[in-house]
């Protein structure tokens, strides 16, 4: 999992929880890096996992909760550093139907070893859109939360739904119905 990930999760935790939270976790975590990550390098997927768990542990939020919160974080990060990409579109709907054949061949550029899910459209109109997320790490809540900020980014509503197809949450249904 690329670095960004991680530098950003941690601002996002101490400017929501605190410099000591940070501490807290990364200290309760068998991390192979320490704790110290830089935006370009590479680290274990276990290593999100151990923080999220430790954040919810001393937070009392779900797991799936904090990924939507950072999801939001996440999406200004990119409207911030990459705001071309998002003028690119003039529609939700056709953004995030774009992730796979667009978004993510763009992000190969800046990361080439960057390990992304897939998102496999099943059933596109102007309104709504079906798609398929696989991924061996279970963000899907990482997906929706910045599904719901593209709707907010073109100043739209709509109704997401997300029904796992793998009980693990390796796979799962997006239903999105623009209102």
């Amino acid at each position: 999992m690329k670095g960004i990930v991680f530098t950003e999760f941690l601002e996002l935790v101490e400017d929501k929880f605190g410099l000591e939270m940070v501490d807290n976790i990364i200290s309760s975590s068998n991390l192979e890096s320490n704790g110290i990550y830089t935006a370009v390098g590479t680290y274990s997927f276990s290593e999100m996992l151990q923080l999220l768990e430790h954040l919810s542990k001393n937070t009392g939020i779900s797991i799936d909760n904090l990924l939507l919160v950072y999801a939001e974080h996440f999406f200004s990060v990119i409207e911030n550093s990459y705001p071309g990409l998002l003028a690119t579109y003039k529609d939700p709907i056709e953004m995030i139907s774009s992730i796979e054949n667009h978004i993510h061949v763009e992000v190969r550029k800046i990361y080439p070893d960057a390990e992304l899910p897939t998102f496999e459209v099943i059933e596109k109109t102007d309104n709504n859109l079906i798609m398929v997320y696989k991924s061996s790490r279970a963000m899907h809540h990482f997906g929706l939360g910045l599904m719901n900020k593209t709707f907010e980014h073109f100043n739209s509503t709509a109704t997401i739904e997300l029904e796992k197809i793998k009980e693990d949450g390796t796979e799962v249904r997006f239903v999105i119905n623009k209102n």
